[in-house]
């Protein structure tokens, strides 16, 4: 034991800084010197340093690994795909990415789209206030025609029937046709 330590401190310079191997070797050696020796020697170690080392291999072997608690963090790259869906559809709420992401095969709660929205500071339901319909049809009105069909008596009480459109665009009444027999061929 004496020669293990001995090499041990040739190898260093100031207090000995103990390996595991070195600890093993020492605690070995220990249980072969009877025990009231153990204490009249002057060695490196003591005996209670002995029994502490032997308290922490014991609780390393039988302790749990250690977890942070709660649950454990998305992965960045998901955390990085809903930013991007929320950045690129900004009318999209939480769980219409939630959706999106359910269906491109990714397992996670609509709960936790709605906190990767709100830790990044977007607002995980945008308030969807829709257009009105004046906008609407003010928006979509060069591509809208309205239809007419009615029919008018004339003085000799002789009734015709009047097809015709308009241009909500340009508001131009275009006529298409009139007739006093509308279900005739021809």
């Amino acid at each position: 034991m004496l020669r293990h330590q001995v090499a041990v401190l040739q190898r260093q310079a100031g207090t000995p800084k103990l390996s595991w191997a070195d600890r093993a070797i020492l605690s070995a050696l220990a249980r072969l010197l009877p025990s009231g020796h153990l204490r009249q020697l002057h060695l490196i170690i003591s005996p209670r340093t002995l029994l502490r080392w032997h308290a922490a291999l014991v609780r390393r072997r039988w302790a749990y690994p250690r977890r942070s608690p709660g649950r454990p963090r998305t992965a960045q790259a998901i955390r990085a795909l809903v930013l991007e869906m929320a950045r690129d559809n900004p009318a999209w709420g939480y769980r219409r990415i939630h959706g999106e992401l359910t269906g491109l095969g990714y397992k996670l709660a609509p709960s936790t789209v709605w906190q990767i929205l709100k830790d990044a500071g977007i607002d995980p339901a945008p308030r969807r206030t829709g257009q009105t319909w004046r906008a609407f049809l003010a928006g979509q009105a060069k591509t809208i025609l309205a239809a007419d069909f009615f029919h008018v008596d004339t003085v000799f009480l002789q009734r015709l029937y009047v097809l015709f459109f308009i241009e909500h665009g340009t508001r131009r009444a275009h006529l298409a046709g009139i007739t006093a027999h509308p279900a005739a061929r021809g």
